[in-house]
Formats: structure tokens, C-alpha cells, sequence
């Protein structure tokens, strides 16, 4: 089996690192290869550029996005690590999102860029299994108090991901990790990543359909 880690924070010696991981420690010990495509080590410009806006009207894929498409078409599962900004993933990680998930690979209405806003939209995307962590300052109950965790699998399991073809989706919330006195959350935290690291590569692991399970939420 082969991962792709998609990261996003600064440092590499901060709590969203130890989290990566911990989470990565099953694939590890199972001998499963991991591709960390570390943005800020990698120096990725998430800034969608002039180029990428004649990409999204026809024109020629900008430098460096087709070498992206290929190392996600390397992997047999995706995940995203991140901390939480502003109740979402961080502009960088949502920058690579919307320069790499480009029209004709990652969705296409119709027969193409003629047929937007004409034609239903097709996902391109196979249904790789994909799990997001999200690291978080605030407490749980200001998640749920809020809808804070619901909203971001609306916009990001739902809106990028299932949108595309992406329906396998798992996202984990790392709850309350700041400060000295938040040590015991943090250890815990790290018994969680790892926990999910060994239940998204078990075989005995069952499909997901976020769309789904969000329509079903909104009907009840």
C-alpha cells in the first residue's frame, strides 16, 4: 500500500508534525511506503496564479501541477494533516487544492470547459480513501456548541472532495492541544492519530460515502 500525506504547517518540530507521525507509525511498522508531500518544506505556491485561471478556462496545465497529479495517482490511500485555522485547513492547504484539483482530472462538466455551467458535472477522481486530521486550540464542546466540526465536513469532505469523486472520506478532530496544561490532551492525541493510522489501512476497514452520510443528516 502507498500513502500520500499531504501537510501543512511551518515548523517540523511542532505537535502537527508529532500527530503526522503518529498517524504514519501502523503504515511504518506494516511496511507500507509514505509519500509526505510537506508543502512549506516543498515551497509550494498556493496562490492561484494567471496561469492556473487560463488552465481553468482550456488552457495548458501550469508548471509543476502535473507532477502533483501524478503523485496523487501514486497512492492507494490520501491524507490530509493539518492545523485548524479559523474553523478549516490552512490557506495553504486549500491553495493546493484549488490549483491541483483542476478541471479535466479532477472534475469536468459535460465534454469540458464549453459545457460548464451546461452540462452535469462528472467527477474524475477514483474513490481513493482519504482521511483528514485536524488539529485544533479549541475544546470539543466548542465544536459541537458551534457546528464548527459538521461545517468543515460540509465544505471540505463534501465540497472538494465527494464533489470530485473523493465519497471515501473520514475526517478526526484532535481537540484542546495549546498550552503546557493542555500536555495530557496532546499525549492523547497522539494515541488517537496512531489509532487512526491503524484503522485506515485495516482490510477489515468499510467504505465511507460522506455525500451520503451528509444528505442523510440533512433529511433526518
Amino acid at each position: 500500500m502507498h500513502l500520500l500525506t499531504v501537510f501543512s504547517h511551518p515548523l517540523t518540530d511542532r505537535y502537527p508534525a508529532a500527530v503526522m507521525d503518529a498517524f504514519h507509525d501502523p503504515f511504518r511498522q506494516a511496511g507500507h511506503s509514505i509519500d509526505v508531500l510537506d508543502l512549506h518544506q516543498e515551497g509550494f505556491d498556493p496562490r492561484f496564479t494567471e496561469a492556473d485561471h487560463a488552465h481553468f478556462w482550456g488552457g495548458p496545465i501550469p508548471p509543476g501541477i502535473g507532477e502533483m497529479h501524478r503523485r496523487v495517482e501514486a497512492a492507494d490511500r490520501l491524507a490530509f494533516v493539518f492545523p485548524v485555522y479559523w474553523w478549516s485547513m490552512p490557506a495553504m492547504m486549500k491553495g493546493w487544492i484549488e490549483r491541483v484539483f483542476t478541471g479535466g482530472w479532477a472534475y469536468q462538466y459535460g465534454s469540458g470547459v464549453d459545457d460548464r455551467g451546461k452540462q452535469p458535472l462528472n467527477a474524475l477522481l477514483p474513490g481513493i480513501p482519504t482521511a483528514l486530521i485536524g488539529i485544533g486550540g479549541s475544546k470539543k464542546r466548542t465544536y459541537d456548541k458551534y457546528g464548527y466540526d459538521e461545517a468543515m465536513r460540509t465544505q471540505i469532505d463534501v465540497g472538494v472532495f465527494a464533489y470530485c469523486g473523493i465519497s471515501d472520506v473520514e475526517s478526526h478532530l484532535i481537540f484542546d492541544v495549546e498550552g503546557d496544561h493542555n500536555a495530557p490532551n496532546r499525549t492523547a492525541g497522539l494515541k488517537q492519530a496512531r489509532e487512526i493510522g491503524a484503522a485506515f489501512l485495516s482490510p477489515d476497514r468499510r467504505p465511507r460515502n460522506a455525500k451520503e452520510e451528509h444528505l442523510r443528516k440533512l433529511a433526518a
